[in-house]
């Protein structure tokens, strides 16, 4: 039997799909590429409400691209995605190293202005896009629609080309900082964070008996 998966980002949307019988949430923060939602709440809150209000497993999305991250993530009792710092092990050499070159700043909302606000790297095609939305009178999805096409999009990846139009990224580009294989990932991800969960049980110390 399939399980039925959904993504969320509004608190509201959380309760309502457990209802109807989805078996797993992936919870996406304000920090997450692509679709965030438009409350602008990030996934601390979110994974905690989550905690409190849920019965099903629900998954951690967006801001997560490190050893610390997943560790938080954990305790916060999700599972966890790191789509992005995975993904870019699989690109192609100039994407790779755009991400690697990249700051947290370097990420951008489109949409905001269609109330279907999606966060993409920052780059040219983005930034057109942007301009459009805040020129007098708005835009429309007529608009833009050949600057943000699947086609178009795709051919970053299939070029190499970072700048040849809009794709998803999150703002954890910013905590990316080498090129490991996927494999060299996953084993310092595991490595990493069972150290992490290790220091924190340092932190509690039994009450003395007097």
């Amino acid at each position: 039997m399939a399980a039925s998966f959904y993504i969320s980002a509004p608190p509201s949307d959380t309760q309502s799909t457990e209802r109807h019988g989805v078996d797993v949430l992936s919870i996406d923060g304000f920090e997450c590429a692509g679709h965030p939602g438009e409350d602008d709440i990030g996934g601390l809150v979110l994974l905690a409400r989550a905690t409190k209000e849920l019965k099903i497993p629900f998954i951690a999305s967006g801001g997560i691209a490190d050893s610390r991250g997943f560790a938080a993530a954990l305790a916060l009792g999700a599972a966890v995605s790191v789509a992005l710092i995975y993904e870019h092990t699989t690109r192609l050499t100039n994407i790779k190293e755009k991400i690697v070159a990249s700051s947290e700043t370097d990420t951008i909302h489109i949409f905001r202005t269609l109330h279907n606000t999606a966060r993409v790297f920052k780059n040219k095609v983005a930034s057109e896009v942007v301009a459009l939305e805040r020129r007098p009178g708005g835009a429309k999805f007529e608009d833009v629609r050949d600057l943000v096409s699947g086609a178009r999009g795709r051919k970053v990846y299939e070029l190499g080309d970072p700048d040849y139009g809009v794709w998803s990224a999150g703002i954890a580009v910013g905590l990316i900082t080498d090129i490991p294989t996927c494999k060299e990932l996953l084993n310092r991800l595991e490595r990493e964070v069972e150290e992490i969960v290790g220091q924190m049980n340092g932190l509690i110390q039994s009450k003395s008996k007097l």
